[in-house]
């Protein structure tokens, strides 16, 4: 892969973007102008200098170049007068394309995905992140192997240096396939360890609360300024990227499982997705979902909707779900002024205590049940226990050898341990 991050050997990456419009990306309804202003703050986090950007319309992806035979010449024109050393392409490239257009330009040739796998590859620093970037890309690499440069695909020459039968290419390809079934072991052991923490949270009735979102919408500080929690904040795209779980306290003492997730991205690779899902998934464990928008992002409607396909796509589009509109403190009036109101949909700042509050608020009751009245047996301290396992006691009163107690219930929790319940409910 690419390495972008400056060194006192590296040479900085000076980059023209490249954007291809079919229609095919029509019918998606993809925006193409977004997707192209993500990729240059991609190439901007991975530390590229952006010289300029081309861009073409075209029915189809030309197969051989990806772009038409004449915008080549004129990428070739552009790189030659701004001095640029790399093309980033806004869509995926094949190995063969990769290929051609690095002999045709004498430049090193990157697509969106692999900008995107470079930009994680820094930022995992976890072990099940680092296994889950490495295995996306051994998974985009090993079908475009022939086209990484002349090196990767050239037969081994002089006695020593060919296999039995097999070229250079083979022996890498053979390699990159063992490599990535002993990831995929490594990642199904850790998968399997983080399925007995989820098991362990559930038996112990622990709430769990996902923080999701388009990236740089402001999860990150959101989690931080609303538990303390020690992460990495940088308005940038992927600024973390390993899921963090803090404790939340409520107002009224009960205590949740708040989860930052990674940042959601248009054209979020497959290989991505794929190796990443366990951690996704994470979401589905939730009894609630933030979803943080960034309400001063003019492609804030688009944003939205990537998030909402995605959660689709992992099982999780039903999930009770709050939309939190941050950044609220930077918006226009007018921006304000446009979001939908109500008690589903805040308009926030991180920064502002007051919201914070708010926040708390809202989580406890959007995760508060109804509220019910048991009469209790005096000698049965299991039940009175459970009670305050499945809500809020709001009051207790003696009535000869039973307890009366008034609870506002944890949906949830009631779910799973309401039937122990059920007898000693008081009828209205």
């Amino acid at each position: 892969m690419t390495t972008t991050h400056d060194t006192q050997t590296d040479i900085q990456d000076r980059a023209i973007l490249v954007s291809l419009v079919t229609d095919k990306i029509k019918r998606t309804g993809i925006d193409p102008e977004l997707s192209l202003q993500e990729l240059v703050q991609l190439a901007e986090t991975a530390g590229v200098e952006v010289l300029d950007v081309l861009r073409q319309n075209k029915e189809t992806p030309d197969s051989k170049w990806f772009i038409g035979k004449g915008k080549v010449e004129e990428l070739r024109m552009a790189a030659d007068g701004f001095g640029a050393n790399t093309a980033i392409f806004d869509q995926e490239l094949s190995g063969a394309q990769v290929r051609n257009l690095e002999e045709a330009l004498d430049l090193k040739i990157i697509d969106r995905t692999q900008l995107i796998l470079d930009i994680f590859a820094g930022r995992a620093k976890t072990r099940e992140g680092i296994i889950q970037v490495e295995l996306a890309q051994l998974s985009y690499l090993l079908p475009r192997l022939s086209g990484q440069g002349k090196n990767l695909s050239r037969l081994g020459g002089g006695i020593g240096t060919r296999g039995p039968g097999e070229s250079k290419l083979e022996t890498d390809r053979r390699h990159i396939r063992n490599r990535i079934d002993e990831l995929k072991r490594q990642l199904d052991e850790v998968v399997k360890t983080r399925e007995l923490h989820r098991e362990r949270r559930r038996k112990s009735g622990a709430v769990q609360v996902a923080l999701v979102g388009y990236t740089n919408a402001g999860k990150s500080t959101l989690l931080k300024q609303l538990t303390d929690a020690d992460v990495y904040i940088e308005n940038q795209l992927f600024a973390t990227l390993d899921p963090t779980s803090r404790v939340l306290q409520l107002p009224s003492g009960k205590e949740v499982v708040l989860t930052d997730t990674v940042g959601f991205i248009q054209n979020l690779p497959h290989d991505l997705v794929a190796s990443f899902r366990a951690t996704l998934e994470e979401v589905n464990e939730a009894n609630l979902v933030l979803h943080v928008v960034d309400a001063s992002s003019p492609m804030r409607e688009e944003q939205m909707e990537v998030v909402q396909a995605i959660l689709t796509d992992l099982g999780a589009a039903g999930k009770p779900q709050i939309t939190l509109f941050n950044k609220s403190d930077i918006c226009q009036p007018e921006q304000l002024e446009m979001l939908p109101a109500g008690p589903e949909h805040l308009k926030i700042s991180a920064f502002n205590p007051e919201d914070l509050t708010l926040i708390r608020e809202i989580i406890e009751d959007s995760l508060a049940g109804d509220t019910l009245t048991f009469r209790i047996p005096g000698d049965r301290g299991d039940l009175s226990s459970l009670l305050y396992r499945v809500g809020e006691v709001l009051e207790q009163q003696y009535d000869e050898n039973d307890v009366l107690y008034n609870v506002r219930l944890n949906k949830e929790d009631y779910e799973k341990w309401g039937y122990k319940l059920a007898e000693f409910v008081v009828q209205e």
